[in-house]
């Protein structure tokens, strides 16, 4: 075998090698960035487990932020999905409850999920949540409707610059089969 062609193996080798790293890298990207997102609050991702309530605070804030509750429905997903209140005054390092209303519009039963986000993506990390719909696949019988609850606190030590924070929740169909559930 020749030198030239021995070098052009081992070439296509190195560049074999490089492709299969670029792609594990690739692949690796997106559970990479969740995590960093769910420490540092970036994109607005906020945590996707329950949080614990904050302990009464000594100190009394007069401090009022405002919360804005957004929804929005997945392309083609056969849902309606709202806010029940949409806007409240909140102090900073109490509890608050509210809740979103669905209702399945399909002829037959379906599982939904909720993906909060929050804007500015900079307060995501301040937003607790304690109980929330977005923690867990809900399941929906034909025409089903639920208002489903959501308490959360905004952390004292929220930047001064904001004062609205929006909670945007994107609804949509998982494709799954609901367990238990008929589709009458």
């Amino acid at each position: 075998m020749s030198t030239i062609r021995k070098a052009h193996l081992v070439l296509s080798g190195k560049l074999c090698m490089l492709v299969v790293g670029m792609f594990g890298f690739g692949y690796l990207m997106v559970p990479l960035y969740d995590i960093i997102c769910d420490i540092t609050g970036l994109n607005g991702k906020t945590s996707s487990v329950a949080v614990m309530a904050p302990a009464n605070s000594s100190t009394v804030s007069d401090r009022l932020i405002t919360v804005e509750f957004v929804s929005v429905i997945n392309s083609g997903a056969p849902w309606t999905f709202k806010p029940v209140q949409r806007s409240m005054q909140v102090v900073p390092g109490k509890t608050y409850n509210a809740s979103y209303e669905v209702v399945n519009l399909a002829n037959h039963a379906a599982v939904g999920q909720a993906v909060p986000s929050v804007a500015p993506s900079s307060a995501a990390k301040y937003f607790n949540k304690i109980e929330c719909f977005c923690f867990t696949h809900q399941e929906f019988e034909a025409g089903g409707r639920k208002e489903m609850p959501l308490i959360f606190f905004i952390e004292e030590d929220l930047p001064r610059s904001i004062d609205t924070v929006t909670l945007s929740y994107t609804y949509f169909d998982t494709g799954e089969k609901p367990v238990g559930l008929s589709d009458s």
